[in-house]
């Protein structure tokens, strides 16, 4: 029964990751270019190598989007925008400042001035003069604002916002009819108000009788920027119509290629004129392509991406096996591949910024950090083969991507280090900018052709490669999955688990950390995750600290409490350390890659102590031997099985009488040989030779540990 449900689970996990490789090849399909592809592969400043090649189909000649930039600017240079003239504001302000300004003088003659035209006639004639010069600055001040508000008041923020910086004049649609305005001639609120006021002063310093000093103070408080509103507001619909218009009016092309005309010849040299003749018969047949043979394109994107990802199953299934089975890192890893593809396909489509400025070297810096280096660049080298397939001069684009992911790989030794991730942006900047100058110089042949732009893509790209390190974090916590900085952090002895450790059960915490320095140095010997096994092997015994002295490295007294128990008991204590640290290290949030060490160090190995001293005392009792078995599960990947090996042997290391090459060469073949004969490395991806380089790394590293004293010959 156990082996048919094993059986099922297996067939389902295979079957499950299979449907998340169809799914995912449907879903690039559907979001890549819907274009065909032209099956001429060529680059300006080369030679042809195709056959000689004649126009299909009649198409124009696309002139190049510097050229037809400049011929925008050039155009935009004449628009004038669209502005309508408010007759109804207008009228209504200066209506208010007749009556406010009024008003406003008389009161300010009565309560400042006290002047009235009841009084003697002194104050009568006072008054007089006061009434005439109210009238007088009436006019006056309400002229000019008649004069500002018939230039037009005119808010240019919408033009200044659609960057028409060079705009001089303006349509001004005054009672449905549309007359031409220099803006130099109109005025904005603030040149209106400091028209008025100038004209004010000036008209006051001419004035030399006294009544002009009585009424300083009210010229100054009377609010004229109130009077002042904009009475020449923007028509953007109009104003887009125009702008349209005249952008419409521009040729996109500059001529055009009949059917049957010779287009170049083999071995001709690809000018700038030729390229462009190219680009466009390019651009033309992919677009005529997809048209008319969409369904067939399709079938055949489909076929470039099923083989693509068929590729990378196969690559894991011969070189990671081990991730086949783990449905969590293949939807990982297939997300990766999609979300660049997405990227890669929406800059495409909408052409919105340069296909260079996406950091497609992404992938490579996430998948190492959570894979190995030869994962993280094959997978890295099939996403952009499959991006640049459908990327114009995709030669360009896959020979500068793949060299930048093979430098982020080679300089991603230590990612928990921050400034490591800035170095390796550094460093796939250079790498970019030196293949493509040197490239460009192939193709063009001059440095004055060389395009710079792609130097400023390329600062882009950098800078947005520094969006790995937030990215590494939530597919961290997403995906449950363990970086080297998490494990830098876990694996600093202060942490609060390993300091109780430490203090609770210190003998184990010593056996720990031998146990970490055993296995760190034997996978940086086969290949593995270093910091994540030294990690897994500091915190693979924490279950000791429920009852620390059943332990004998914690026995400091010689007192054995085993010496008075059952054997059967003896076991229980000694297997129990393996689930009590799992209750342990999950109420601690360690995270399961780290448990898997806990869980998995003794395998299904037999307490053989206990259980050989079971049955020398009672040798006609039958015994179930599951009593004195660890429930497992056995190692599954070489970092555990690496531990397990390094556990058995440094414990059994302190129990020799006699320390020399000899008796720690025997120790070590036999705890080892023994493990493999119960097949406890069956489900780990380890060979044999992995095995010899460990055996040969325990050899030093103990021998070291305990100054083993050679032998010499008589």
């Amino acid at each position: 029964m156990m082996r048919f449900y094993n059986y099922i689970r297996y067939n389902f996990r295979i079957i499950l990751t299979i449907v998340l490789f169809i799914i995912t090849s449907v879903v690039i399909v559907y979001l890549l270019p819907t274009e065909g592809k032209f099956r001429y592969e060529f680059q300006r400043g080369t030679y042809w190598k195709h056959e000689d090649l004649q126009a299909p189909f009649n198409f124009p000649v696309y002139k190049t989007k510097e050229e037809l930039v400049y011929e925008q600017d050039s155009v935009l240079m004449h628009f004038k925008p669209y502005f309508v003239f408010n007759d109804e504001l207008t009228r209504k302000r200066l209506e208010e400042f007749n009556t406010d300004f009024e008003t406003g003088w008389i009161d300010y003659s009565l309560k400042k001035l006290g002047i009235t035209e009841k009084d003697n006639y002194l104050k009568m004639r006072k008054y007089k003069e006061n009434r005439e010069a109210a009238e007088q600055y009436n006019q006056l001040i309400g002229g000019w604002l008649t004069e500002v508000y018939h230039a037009g008041i005119i808010d240019l923020a919408p033009v200044e916002e659609s960057k028409m910086t060079n705009v001089t004049q303006v349509l001004l649609i005054v009672d449905n009819m549309a007359e031409e305005r220099e803006i130099r001639n109109m005025f904005s609120p603030k040149t209106a108000f400091e028209y008025i006021n100038n004209c004010i002063d000036d008209y006051n310093k001419q004035r030399k009788f006294p009544i002009v000093r009585q009424y300083t103070d009210f010229f100054n408080t009377f609010n004229i920027n109130y009077y002042i509103a904009v009475n020449v507001t923007y028509d953007e619909e109009k104003s887009l119509q125009s702008k349209n218009q005249l952008l419409r009016s521009i040729s996109r092309t500059r001529g055009m290629i009949q059917e049957g005309q010779g287009i170049i010849s083999k071995g001709e040299f690809i000018t700038h004129e030729k390229y462009l003749i190219l680009e466009s018969l390019r651009i033309e047949y992919e677009k005529n392509l997809g048209a008319m043979a969409g369904q067939l394109v399709n079938i055949g994107k489909l076929v470039i991406v099923l083989a693509s990802l068929l590729l990378i199953y196969l690559f894991l299934w011969n070189f990671r096996r081990e991730v086949i089975f783990n449905t969590r890192r293949i939807a990982f890893i297939l997300l990766t591949v999609l979300l660049m593809v997405v990227a890669g396909s929406m800059t495409l489509k909408y052409d919105l910024i340069s296909i260079y400025v996406m950091p497609f070297v992404i992938i490579p810096i996430i998948l190492r950090t959570f894979f190995d280096a030869r994962l993280a660049l094959f997978i890295h080298i099939v996403t952009v083969i499959l991006i640049g397939f459908f990327t114009p001069n995709g030669f360009l684009f896959i020979f500068l991507n793949v060299f930048a992911g093979m430098v982020a790989i080679f300089s991603l030794t230590n990612l928990y280090r921050r400034s490591k991730l800035i170095v390796t942006a550094i460093l796939v900047v250079l790498t970019y900018a030196v293949i493509y100058f040197g490239t460009a110089i192939v193709q063009e042949g001059n440095i004055k052709a060389i395009e710079w732009k792609y130097f400023a893509w390329f600062g882009y790209n950098g800078i947005l490669l520094l969006i790995s390190y937030p990215l590494i974090y939530i597919f961290e916590k997403t995906f449950g999955f363990l970086s080297d900085a998490t494990l830098m952090e876990l694996s600093d002895t202060n942490q609060p688990l390993l300091r109780k450790l430490a203090e609770i059960a210190p003998g184990t915490f010593q056996h720990s950390l031998q146990v970490a320095n055993l296995a760190e140095d034997a996978v940086h010997k086969i290949g593995g995750n270093p910091l994540l096994v030294r990690t897994g092997a500091l915190y693979h015994d924490i279950g000791k600290m429920e009852e620390p002295f059943y332990y004998i490295e914690n026995q400091a007294s010689g007192n054995n409490p085993h010496d008075n128990l059952e054997f059967e008991q003896s076991a229980r204590f000694i297997i129990g350390h393996v689930s009590k640290g799992v209750d342990i290290a999950r109420k601690n949030a360690l995270p399961e890659p780290i448990i898997d060490f806990i869980r998995t160090h003794h395998g299904t190995n037999t307490v053989h102590y206990f259980y050989k001293s079971f049955l020398k005392r009672y040798p006609e009792e039958e015994v179930d031997v599951r009593k004195f078995s660890y429930p497992g599960p056995k190692p599954f990947t070489r970092e555990l099985a690496v531990v397990m090996m390094a556990d058995s042997v440094e414990a059994a290391s302190r129990s020799l009488k006699q320390i020399d090459n000899q008796t720690l060469d025997k120790l070590i073949e036999d705890i080892i040989h023994t493990q493999m004969m119960e097949e406890q490395f069956n489900d780990a991806n380890i060979t044999f030779r992995d095995i010899t380089d460990i055996k040969e790394v325990f050899r030093k590293r103990l021998k070291n540990i305990y100054h083993a004293r050679i032998a010499y010959p008589a």
